[in-house]
This record gives structure tokens, C-alpha cells and sequence, in this order.
């Protein structure tokens, strides 16, 4: 299959928006000779990849897991450079910490012992100490960077279940290693790409495609903690245990084979990593945006922000981009990373469409959320980088989500504090932390239910992990479906796009080419090979090539 190396052009590219997709296609296509203008509808690069700075405290808003360093690592390669010429990777211990909720009396006197409040949590009545009960029948772990360490977890809380860990993370590998070559690099959007001698080779593979998370996982463990261990990622996904097809068990192998970082600014002048708690030398994934940006910039890519385009319009010689100030372009191609949805309801005349409107309405969109960016007072010693709190049963939440929406009676949630890693993100003294809770796309999110949630949530907080917020907090700000409709022009107010459905996986998602316009592309989480941002870093070459293939043909 023809590369982006094989292939140069002078045509001029707009990209509209600037996520990971958009800036990847734009770093592509410019190192292959293209004259390429990026548009952003918000002030910032990066998507949802934005970042949040009030009174002291800078918080990454959407993605904040650093996962598949090997995806970072081949695309700064294909440019001559390395992910370390713009940051270091500090890997994170304990990956994440996990607070199983229990049916009595919570942890609200603070009933875990947490150590040093980022490394094993306290000892443990199972002899385990990255194990530890709590009042009222839950219980806390952590999930550690060392894998012969999570196999003692895995079998002190399931006999057997270390020996089931080694093999469930030996099919994970392989899973990872065949899909990522024949499935995820290799862009095959279009039915003629799967009659192909490799696809056939990887058929055991494929056939994962035919079963659900759920059913593949409960075939290794039987405890259901030990089953959530293995499907949390899904959330990443955008789908749920039941509804993700079981080809994604290779997301194992990137938790505990390949590893969960936070990347930290190295300094532009000596490339030497950043001193702790200097206050121009950031971490987070906005870091990660900074790169990208530098070296398509690099690359010549010019970037326009805080200009929303309003019109994308074939023309007989080229394209008409126009922005909400009256801005016309007209370039010979157009990428869009916009919401795919809206990209063609919205702003494409409707003979130019490939889809009509029940075709939209018919999908199934990934999660939404609700998010409180918080700055506090203090530390947060019960709660580690990363912290998941699940119920005992989830399948509840996650039917509110995909099939009866409502906001969550008994939510799983997600906690990240970055300044147990990153002094530069709070005020000393201070703790920066956000609570993300899935939720329902299109859900009713008036100031009332808002406000009520929210006080359930720092309740649950409270009692689930000891950690008692209220009176803490000096800096909030929410973020909701609502917030992610009007941001980022988000069908139905999903965080994420298109959930990794069985039918809405590989050739079955949108295509990088439009099938209605000739010269018109897109990228990014609606289209494949999918959700995340090393899948946006790869959606965008899977763009580039596709352009650059069809420039060859014209």
C-alpha cells in the first residue's frame, strides 16, 4: 500500500480543526510538499486536548492517560526526530489505584492507609500490600508498574488467576502485535482492502471482532474486580464490556505490558528534562500538543485560531472554505478533523453529504461526561496520579449511558491528580485534581441536575476513598455535555465520537474519504481506526496517505 514517503504534491490543504488527527494530517502532508493551513474554531491547538489555567492551577481537560508510547515513537520518527526531543516520559507507580466501593459504611474516616499517597497502598489483612480492605466491604488496590507484582495481585484476590493474568496478557500481545500491523497501521477503510493475503493470515484475529469484552474476559476470571481490571480501558474506547467487540483485550498489553506515563517539557534550549516544580517547563498532555505543533509548524504549517468555518463547499476548480468572519479559502483539498456529523450536516451543502440525517441519529456515540476541575487545599494522600472508583456491579452506569440514559445512581468515576507527579500544576500547597464521570450523550445537563450531581459525587468521593473535598476547594470549574456541544461543535455532546461498537468498528466506521466529493478527507475519532489519541496521531496519516495516493492518480 502506497506510504506518504512515496508520494509528493504541491497542492494546498486546509485542515479544519486542529486535534490530534488534524495536526498529525497537517505534519504529513507538509513534509510531503503540501501548502498547509490549519483552522481552528478555539483559541487553543489541540482539540480536546485544551488546557484549563486559573489562580495558579493548569489542568489538562480532556485526555490525560499517556498510553502506547510506541504510536509517539513512530510517528516523530517518520520525521527524523523522537518523542524525547520535546519531553520525557516519567512512568507512572502504581499505574492507577482502584477503590472498590463496598455495600456498608464507607471510608469516611479516612480508612485507608495510603502510604506515601502515590506509591502501594498500606498493608493488607489478604498479606498483599498493594491490596487493602476498607469499612463497609470495599477495598482498595494498586495496579503497579511491575507486572510480576499485579500477578501477586491478580492471584491474591483469585486462585488461579496469576497463572490466567500471564495468559490473558500473552493473547493480549499477540492480539496487539497482529492488529496493530495488519488492522490499525494499515489503513483498510474500504472493502477492497480486507480481500487481502494478510487479512486472511490475521483471520483468528479477526474473528475476536464476533465477541463481546465481556464474554472473552469472564472466559480467564471469574471476580468481577479482576473482570473490571481488564475492561476499564473501555471507557477509553467509548464503549462498555458488553457492547466492545473482544479484539480490544490487546488494550491489556498496553496497561501492563507497554505502561501508563506522564510526559514532562524538556527544555527547548538543552533538551535536559525539566527541574521539579519549574513553572515554565510543563507536564501533561498539553505538552504532547506543544510538540506536535512545533514540528508541523516546522514543516511549514500555518495555524489559524479562534476561526470557526462555517461552509465547506466543492468548487469546480478546488474548494470553498468560509469562517464565520467572511473569510474565503480556496484550496485545492480540505481535511476535516471537525465532528464528522456536524462537518457534513452543518457545514456541507446537502448534495455534497455522504450520509443523511437518520444515518447520524442511528449511531452510537460514545460517552459523554461530567467533568469538576478543582483546585484544593493540601494534599490528597488517599488518592493516587490516577484513581478509578468502581461499583461492585457497573452494568448499571453503563446502561445509563448506551440504553436507557439518565444520570447514574451508582457512578464509576475517574480521578486524576497530576500534582502528585507535577509540582507546576497547583499553587504549593496546593492539590490540582478533576473527577470525570461517564455519562449518557445528549443527556439533560440543566444547572439543577448539575448541581445536584455534583453533590452526589463529592459525597461519593468523600465516602468511598476517605477524601473529603468541600471545604477544601478554591478553584472549580465544570464541564459537561453541554460544554462539549458548544465547544467542539460535538454531536450529541460526546467526549469521545463514535464508540467502538461492533458495528462501528473498522471498515464499518466513516471513511477517511469522502465517497460524495472528490479532493475532500477526514480524520480524527469518527473515522478509523478509532478513539484516543494515538489513534488520532495514526487517523491522520491514514489521511495523508489517502490524499497523497489520490494526488499520484490525478
Amino acid at each position: 500500500m502506497t506510504r506518504v514517503t512515496d508520494v509528493q504534491t504541491d497542492a494546498s490543504v486546509t485542515v479544519v480543526g486542529a486535534g490530534f488527527g488534524g495536526l498529525s494530517a497537517a505534519a504529513y502532508l507538509a513534509d510531503a510538499g503540501a501548502d498547509v493551513t490549519v483552522v481552528e474554531k478555539n483559541d487553543q491547538l489541540g482539540g480536546r486536548a485544551s488546557r484549563l489555567e486559573a489562580e495558579g492551577f493548569r489542568f489538562d481537560m480532556g485526555p490525560s492517560w499517556y498510553l502506547m508510547p510506541d504510536v509517539f515513537e513512530r510517528f516523530f520518527g517518520h520525521f527524523g526526530r523522537e518523542p524525547a526531543d520535546y519531553y520525557d516520559l516519567e512512568r507512572l507507580d502504581p499505574h492507577y489505584r482502584i477503590f472498590f466501593k463496598g455495600e456498608g459504611e464507607r471510608a469516611t474516616d479516612g480508612g485507608v492507609d495510603a502510604g506515601d499517597g502515590n506509591g502501594a497502598v498500606g498493608g493488607s489483612d489478604s498479606g498483599f500490600e498493594n491490596r487493602r480492605p476498607l469499612d463497609g466491604g470495599g477495598e482498595v488496590v494498586d495496579v503497579a508498574a511491575d507486572r510480576a507484582t499485579n500477578r501477586e495481585l491478580f492471584e491474591s484476590i483469585e486462585p488461579g488467576a496469576g497463572e490466567a493474568f500471564d495468559d490473558y496478557l500473552a493473547t493480549s500481545e499477540r492480539h496487539y502485535g497482529t492488529a496493530m500491523e495488519k488492522f490499525v497501521y494499515e489503513d483498510r477503510s474500504r472493502l477492497r482492502d480486507w480481500v487481502d493475503l494478510d487479512v486472511m493470515t490475521a483471520a483468528p484475529v479477526g474473528l475476536k471482532l464476533t465477541r463481546s469484552m465481556q464474554g472473552h474476559v469472564s472466559k480467564y476470571f471469574e471476580n468481577p474486580k479482576l473482570q473490571q481490571i481488564m475492561q476499564y480501558t473501555l471507557v477509553f474506547l467509548g464503549g462498555s464490556p458488553r457492547n466492545t467487540p473482544a479484539l480490544y483485550n490487546m488494550m491489556s498489553h498496553v496497561d501492563f505490558n507497554l505502561g501508563v506515563y506522564y510526559p514532562v517539557a524538556n527544555s527547548p534550549a538543552t533538551g535536559a528534562p525539566a527541574e521539579a516544580g519549574s513553572s515554565d517547563r510543563p507536564g501533561g498532555i498539553g505538552v504532547v500538543v506543544d510538540a506536535v505543533v512545533d514540528l508541523a509548524e516546522r514543516l511549514g504549517v500555518d495555524f489559524e485560531t479562534g476561526s470557526a468555518v462555517d461552509e465547506i463547499t466543492r468548487r469546480k476548480e478546488g474548494f470553498s472554505v468560509v469562517t464565520e468572519d467572511g473569510t474565503e479559502r480556496r484550496p485545492d483539498r480540505v481535511v476535516v478533523n471537525a465532528d464528522y456529523a456536524h462537518a457534513e450536516q452543518e457545514l456541507m451543502p446537502e448534495h455534497e453529504r455522504q450520509y443523511d440525517a437518520d444515518y447520524w441519529d442511528d449511531r452510537t456515540y460514545a460517552p459523554s461526561a461530567y467533568l469538576l476541575y478543582l483546585g484544593v487545599e493540601g494534599d490528597v494522600p488517599e488518592l493516587a496520579h490516577h484513581t478509578l472508583v468502581l461499583p461492585d456491579d457497573w452494568d448499571p452506569h453503563f446502561e445509563k449511558i448506551f440504553d436507557e440514559p439518565a444520570w447514574p445512581d451508582e457512578p464509576a468515576y475517574y480521578l486524576c491528580v497530576p500534582s502528585k507527579t507535577d509540582d507546576t500544576v497547583a499553587p504549593e500547597g496546593h492539590s490540582n485534581l478533576f473527577v470525570l464521570v461517564p455519562v449518557a450523550p445528549d443527556l439533560e445537563d440543566s444547572p439543577a441536575q448539575r448541581e445536584h450531581f455534583r453533590e452526589r459525587i463529592l459525597d461519593d468521593v468523600a465516602e468511598n476513598t476517605g477524601t473529603d473535598l468541600r471545604d477544601r476547594i478554591v478553584f472549580e470549574e465544570e464541564f459537561c455535555v453541554s460544554e462539549f456541544g458548544e465547544r467542539y461543535n460535538a454531536t450529541e455532546g460526546t467526549a469521545l465520537g463514535l464508540a467502538h461498537t461492533l458495528r462501528q468498528t473498522a471498515i464499518l466506521r466513516p471513511p477517511n474519504r469522502s465517497k460524495a466529493v472528490d479532493g475532500l478527507y477526514f480524520t480524527g475519532s469518527f473515522t478509523t481506526p478509532g478513539i484516543g489519541v494515538p489513534m488520532c496521531l495514526i487517523s491522520g496519516q491514514h489521511t495523508a496517505d489517502a490524499l497523497l495516493r489520490d494526488e499520484r492518480e490525478r
